[in-house]
Parts: structure tokens; C-alpha cells; sequence
């Protein structure tokens, strides 16, 4: 691990990316607009330079739907395409090596790595380490990274970094100081924000509809959980997503997070593949404007073995349904 300045970390970014003779950029497992609009933005940059790029994530075993929109798409490949050996690896929105999946056992192959993200929970398991946990997504801290490398932002890297800033962003709910004068300055290329927005974030299939009515027929409250800041939480059964995709699964917890009593929220998500194996999302929120006494649930998820945000994290677990509870609200406390 080189130790160095914030500063020097974004200077020793673009040495490597300019240095780059091959590259893989690897995105994490069940991918959201941000890790693979950053990979996608990364491979089209680096293409101009004519550095072979290929991007890839361990599962599930196709794009989600709604990201297939994204330009530089053709840079995606399967996990089987990635060669074992390159000279430069990127893993692009990862806190640990844990979230690349089964592709994690490339980074012994590569001569450089290169962990570019903006969770505070990281584990920095890269050669350069470039973290923000200021920055509001990992696009965001990518344009940094061209600016400081001197690559301008076109409008079809724009539009990749649009999708993970306004996704990561909550459609800009969660908006720190800059986040509107990127946006602006991305939107000035001649990207379509509304309908990236819509694509992302606003459409599914009918089928979503009685899914959702049956998980939030799961819903349950817990007001003493965490000191008396509350807990909601539901469950995503197999039974319950057969022929949805993994989108219409991501978007519950932001139905669930809404509930006025309870300020933290998860939601428990069975795996279509393995019994008893759930992956969690946690959110939490202040109590009122200007108090910043949110739970910190990026803390919580670490002790379970997962990381992320403070308002915004998740782990993977096994075992019953009461036990999983019972262990959330454990750590929770109360």
C-alpha cells in the first residue's frame, strides 16, 4: 500500500492511468449506475489513448437492464474474458476486495492497482489507494481524476458519470456543496438528464407492483431498536422476485426508508441461488433538518462483515429470518 497525501493520491492516479500500456477496470458484484459508469467512463478515456481496457463484474451473469443504455458498453466483457495477468487493474466503487466476487483473485496478476471510490468504509487493498468519502459517488471523484489528468469530459463519459451521480445522489436529495455544478457542467455537454434519470431509476416492469405489495406485507416496526431511533425492516423472499430484476429488488429499500418512525431502515434479500444467503441494505436518516444525529449504519455494516456510508450501507449474511433480525437489532442496540 503506497501512503501518501490526498494530494499525492490523485497525482499518483493519473501517473498510472497516463503510464498504462494494458487495463482492467472491475466493477462490484450486483452493480449499480456508479461503479459501472465509472467503468464505462474510465474505458472510454482510456481507449483514446489506445490502452486495451476491458471492464467487467463477477455477478450477477447479465447487465441490468437499465444500465445497458450506457455509452461505452462494447468495453464490457464476461468474468471468463478476464485475463488473469495485466499490467494496470482498477476497481472502481469497491470497499473491499470482498465486493469484486469471484474476479478478486485478478489482483494478483496485475502489475499496479488502483482502488478509486468514496466509501468511507474502505479497506484500501490497493497499491494507490484514491478514496473520497466526501465525494457524493465515485463518478464525481472520477471527474476529478480527468481534470487532473487534462481529458476532457465529452458528452458520452458525461452521460456515464450523470448515472452514478445521480443515482448515488438519491436524484440529488442528497446533495453535498458541488454536487449541482457538476451536475450542470455535465448537462452542458447535451446529455439527456431527464431520461438518464428516468431510465435509471424511474421505470419498471408491471410485475414490480405485486412484488412490492408483498414485501411491504413483511414490513415491521421496532421503535425501541437503536436508543429509541426506531427500526424498519422487510423481506425480499426467492418466491418474491421470480422474473423481476435485480433493480425492482434494489428500489424496495427506498420505499421502506420512508417510514416516519423509524430512523434506520433494512431490507433482507434472499438470494435467487442460495438458500438462506441474504444480502442486506441499511439506510439511515437524521431527525429532523439540521440535527446530524443519524445512526452511523456504515459502522453497523462493517461489524457484520459488509461497509459503506454512514447513511447508506449493507453486509451478506446467512441463516433464519428471526435470526437475522435479531442480530440487526443487536448490533443496533436495544
Amino acid at each position: 500500500m503506497t501512503a501518501v497525501t490526498p494530494a499525492a493520491e490523485l497525482a499518483a492516479a493519473v501517473d498510472v492511468l497516463a503510464a498504462a500500456r494494458s487495463v482492467t477496470v472491475l466493477c462490484h458484484v450486483q452493480p449499480d449506475a456508479d461503479t459501472i459508469g465509472s467503468g464505462l467512463a474510465l474505458a472510454q478515456v482510456l481507449s483514446r489513448h489506445g490502452v486495451p481496457v476491458r471492464v467487467s463484474f463477477a455477478e450477477p451473469a447479465e447487465l441490468p437492464a437499465s444500465m445497458r443504455s450506457l455509452p461505452g458498453i462494447e468495453y464490457l466483457v464476461p468474468p471468463a474474458q478476464v485475463p488473469r495477468e495485466v499490467d494496470v487493474l482498477i476497481a472502481v466503487d469497491c470497499g473491499s476486495a470482498g465486493r469484486l466476487g469471484a474476479l478478486a483473485d485478478r489482483l494478483d496478476g496485475a502489475a499496479t492497482t488502483l482502488v478509486l471510490d468514496h466509501h468511507r468504509s474502505n479497506t484500501r487493498f490497493g497499491k494507490i489507494n484514491l478514496i473520497d468519502d466526501t465525494a457524493e459517488s465515485t463518478t464525481s471523484l472520477l471527474a476529478r481524476v480527468f481534470d487532473a489528468w487534462g481529458e476532457p469530459i465529452d458528452r458520452s463519459v458525461a452521460h456515464c458519470l450523470f448515472a452514478g451521480l445521480v443515482t448515488d445522489t438519491g436524484c440529488f436529495r442528497w446533495a453535498g456543496p458541488g454536487t449541482h455544478r457538476l451536475a450542470e457542467r455535465l448537462l452542458a455537454t447535451g446529455i439527456d438528464g431527464a431520461g438518464i434519470t428516468r431510465t435509471l431509476m424511474d421505470s419498471h416492469p408491471f410485475g414490480w407492483l405485486p412484488m412490492l405489495s408483498r414485501v411491504l406485507g413483511t414490513a415491521r416496526l421496532e421503535p425501541a431498536a437503536a436508543g429509541g431511533a426506531g427500526l424498519v425492516y422487510a423481506f425480499v423472499r426467492r418466491a418474491d422476485i421470480d422474473g423481476l430484476r435485480s433493480e425492482e429488488v434494489e428500489s424496495v429499500i427506498d420505499v421502506i426508508r420512508t417510514t416516519a418512525e423509524a430512523g434506520i431502515a433494512a431490507v433482507f434479500k434472499e438470494s435467487r441461488t442460495t438458500p438462506h444467503l441474504w444480502t442486506v441494505s441499511l439506510r439511515s436518516r437524521d431527525s429532523g433538518v439540521g440535527t446530524d444525529d443519524g445512526v452511523d449504519v456504515a459502522q453497523v455494516a462493517t461489524r457484520l462483515g459488509g461497509g459503506g456510508h454512514r447513511y447508506a450501507a449493507g453486509y451478506t449474511t446467512t441463516g433464519a429470518p428471526e435470526d437475522l433480525v435479531a442480530a440487526l437489532v443487536a448490533e443496533l442496540g436495544g
